[in-house]
């Protein structure tokens, strides 16, 4: 494709689809080793012609499962897993599509954990402002996205591993201010009774409600990523991911297309943060510590950075092995449990580089070669 062709392309009205007869192709830069090229859901078309019966089948499942699910389920597997999924989708859009791996994202859902709790109610009454809680979550996402727009605004300058380093520099610095602030942190006790609130008739602390507010708010981020990568924007981002100096060429603005990845990621993670500050009723140090920094970049890789709905199997699978490896291990080992979880993320990126749907798609090729079209069963 001629630049005139994709620069005509990128300014088109978001609305439109990319024609389906040309594809982009942005070579790496030379010495750099760029992501493989995800695959944007739904690209090509319009959404409803892209709809497929599994797609439904999904759908269905998510929300009849608190139905037939019990309360523990419902609320410690679902209600988690979809709330770190969102978090991890906020890595998904800067890693899979924007080609920068951020340790940060736990660093924004705590900068709006901390948010939620000091504008709202908590057990630390001293500290805490009491306002009404719909005032203090937007404040919180608020607050959050636009400490996500200053990461960014630090980080993007550089590549690779210095960009893994910086945001790992801020999530650290982070944490120490949290654990030695009294004043506006508390501590090391942090926040404790920081529940989700009372609205429209609904008790959100109870595991029926709290599950379909996260499936709501991980539906709307998937759906988000969804449609922001197939837009001109996403198409440029792509495209800088895959040759930043070509792009800048050819008159794109490389630096803010970055920044603005950082904020829409910074508004998925901090609206992950109030979940999941309402999901665990406290927010302290150790919840951004460096270990929960590391913890999303694991659920992203497990399901498939790859993918946006990835970041929501590697979660179902990083909650599934946190609740029940401690019973495998035995009351002897229970706190050894970050082994399993350690071996079965070394096992699936071993043999599979792009996670759970790699593997998924390696087997659905496998069926496809030695399926009834070639004589076997």
């Amino acid at each position: 494709m001629s630049a005139a062709r994709f620069r005509r392309a990128m300014n088109a009205p978001s609305g439109s689809a990319w024609p389906q007869s040309e594809t982009i192709s942005v070579a790496p830069a030379a010495g750099t080793a760029a992501l493989p090229a995800p695959i944007a859901p739904f690209a090509g078309a319009s959404w409803w012609q892209a709809i497929r019966a599994r797609h439904a089948i999904v759908l269905l499942a998510v929300l009849v499962y608190p139905l037939v699910a019990t309360p523990f389920f419902t609320y410690q597997i679902g209600g988690q897993a979809l709330v770190l999924g969102l978090i991890a989708l906020s890595l998904t859009l800067l890693a899979g599509y924007g080609g920068m791996v951020s340790l940060g994202q736990m660093t924004v859902a705590g900068i709006a954990g901390y948010c939620i709790a000091i504008f709202g109610s908590s057990a630390a009454v001293h500290i805490s402002l009491g306002w009404p809680w719909w005032l203090a979550a937007t404040l919180a996402v608020l607050i959050a996205t636009v400490a996500a727009t200053g990461i960014g605004w630090l980080s993007v300058r550089t590549e690779g591993i210095y960009t893994i380093m910086i945001t790992l520099a801020i999530g650290v610095a982070f944490y120490y201010l949290c654990l030695q602030n009294y004043t506006l942190f508390n501590g090391f006790a942090g926040f404790q009774k920081v529940q989700a609130p009372t609205a429209f008739g609904l008790d959100w602390r109870e595991p029926l409600p709290f599950y379909y507010l996260a499936l709501a708010a991980a539906l709307g981020g998937y759906l988000l990523v969804s449609w922001l990568v197939r837009t001109p924007f996403g198409l440029a981002l792509q495209g800088v991911r895959d040759n930043a100096r070509r792009m800048n060429a050819l008159g794109f603005a490389v630096t803010a297309h970055r920044i603005a990845a950082y904020a829409v990621a910074g508004f998925l993670a901090a609206i992950g943060g109030v979940l999941l500050t309402w999901y665990s009723g406290l927010i302290v140090p150790g919840s951004i510590g460096t270990g929960a920094l590391l913890k999303i970049l694991v659920i992203a890789v497990l399901g498939g950075i790859r993918h946006p709905i990835g970041a929501f199997i590697g979660a179902l699978v990083y909650v599934l092995l946190q609740t029940f490896a401690m019973d495998v291990l035995g009351d002897s080992h229970r706190d050894r449990y970050n082994l399993v979880i350690g071996s079965v993320f070394l096992l699936i990126v071993l043999f599979s580089p792009d996670g759970l749907l790699g593997w998924w798609a390696w087997v659905r090729r496998r069926f496809a070669r030695t399926g009834p079209q070639h004589g076997r069963i």
